[in-house]
């Protein structure tokens, strides 16, 4: 089973930067695709970032990030990062790295990582 461990979290002014790293315990040339989901407090989980590695690394993003996210992969380190830049509060929540495939389309999750907080203050 294909562990994920997430880090790079942390509290942040407004505006600010951070980098997340997801450390994959698998070759990433053996997974399909890779994705960021965040859980703001009190709410759903949703999709922030995927990448497609099997389709030569498109991404793609929600409209709340776009611009300010930047998703990619090291596959020499087997490492997938979340590059998050001019931070607002409402980016605050747990992130979690996901890996998976596409299907029909849409991006579908089969593991999961433990969570990293982030915290964005104004």
């Amino acid at each position: 089973q294909v562990q994920l461990v997430e880090s790079g979290g942390g509290l942040v002014q407004a505006g600010g930067s951070l980098r997340l790293s997801c450390a994959v315990s698998a070759n990433l040339f053996s997974i399909s695709a890779m994705g960021w989901y965040r859980q703001p407090p009190g709410k759903q989980r949703e999709l922030v970032a995927t990448i497609r590695i099997i389709v030569g690394g498109a991404t793609n993003y929600a409209d709340s990030v776009k611009a300010r996210f930047t998703i990619s992969t090291d596959v020499t380190s087997n490492t997938m990062y979340l590059q998050m830049n001019s931070l607002k509060p409402d980016d605050t929540g747990v992130y979690y790295c996901s890996l998976g495939r596409y299907s029909g389309g849409r991006y579908v999750s089969e593991a999961w990582g433990q969570g990293t907080q982030v915290t964005v203050s104004s």
